[in-house]
């Protein structure tokens, strides 16, 4: 019997931290924090940050894809609404959208979605 799970221990670190930065982010964008915009774009991008984390701790393929949308989409949108000139929460949101994205195309973790992904 298959075991679905909300973050998967046995996967390389670089995975493990990507999947918590995904819910992490989830959360903050539910909450109305970094990335502004309408309400039907911010909840689809929670469910797309749900879902890839979901999915990449369940070592599934479309996952890695949906995560690696869920964190470019956010880090295009506030390189958009900056401006050129990033301070404050928007710093902060920048620098976790950069670490989320390094994590995700790391090439220990992109070897490991290479040969365990389903």
């Amino acid at each position: 019997m298959r075991k679905t799970r909300w973050l998967n221990n046995t996967q390389p670190q670089t995975l493990q931290v990507a999947v918590i930065l995904l819910y992490l982010n989830a959360a903050f964008t539910l909450l109305g924090f970094g990335t502004g915009g309408l309400l039907p774009l911010r909840l689809l991008l929670v469910a797309a940050e749900i879902g890839g984390g979901y999915g990449v701790a369940n070592e599934r393929k479309w996952g890695y894809g949906v995560a690696l949308v869920a964190a470019v989409i956010p880090l295009v949108l506030l390189v958009q609404l900056s401006g050129g000139a990033i301070f404050g929460q928007l710093l902060l949101s920048l620098m976790i959208q950069v670490a989320l994205i390094a994590l995700l195309l790391h090439p220990h973790s992109r070897s490991y979605r290479r040969i365990w992904f389903k």
